[in-house]
């Protein structure tokens, strides 16, 4: 998901493969459906887990984006089909309740990007469109 604040910076976490921990990058919060659970719950409850910050199913409207992203991951190579909900929020203090065993391993760190930052910066993001993407939803 896409998480935005009335400053218009982006949340994103910092993470890592756990089998190369010296190549980091930053990427949007989100993750996989559990079982019988709706996208909008997913998101919801991955929210929460990851940036403590409790939403609810109707703050999310219609996926904004969608994407097919390919990545290695511990050894193996993922194909990772994404749906992208844009969600506007006040500011908040980003921190996780409760990652996975393997978010542990490799999320370091949570950050609010600006844009501004976010072009200027030599560090690595996902999705590569995301300066793109925001700056076209905050213009709807």
């Amino acid at each position: 998901m896409i998480v935005v604040d009335v400053a218009a910076r982006v949340l994103l976490m910092q993470g890592c493969d756990p089998a190369d921990p010296g190549e980091r990058y930053w990427f949007t919060p989100g993750g996989g459906l559990e079982p019988g659970e709706s996208m909008t719950d997913a998101a919801t409850r991955e929210l929460r887990e990851e940036t403590g910050f409790a939403a609810s199913p109707t703050d999310f409207g219609e996926p904004v984006w969608h994407d097919v992203s390919v990545f290695p991951f511990e050894g193996r190579v993922y194909e990772q089909s994404q749906d992208f909900f844009l969600l506007r929020t006040p500011g908040f203090d980003a921190a996780p309740l409760g990652f996975e065993e393997h978010e542990s391993r490799s999320v370091t760190g949570l950050r609010w990007w600006s844009l501004d930052e976010l072009k200027v910066t030599h560090e690595t993001f996902y999705p590569p469109v995301l300066i793109w993407l925001v700056r076209a939803l905050i213009a709807r």
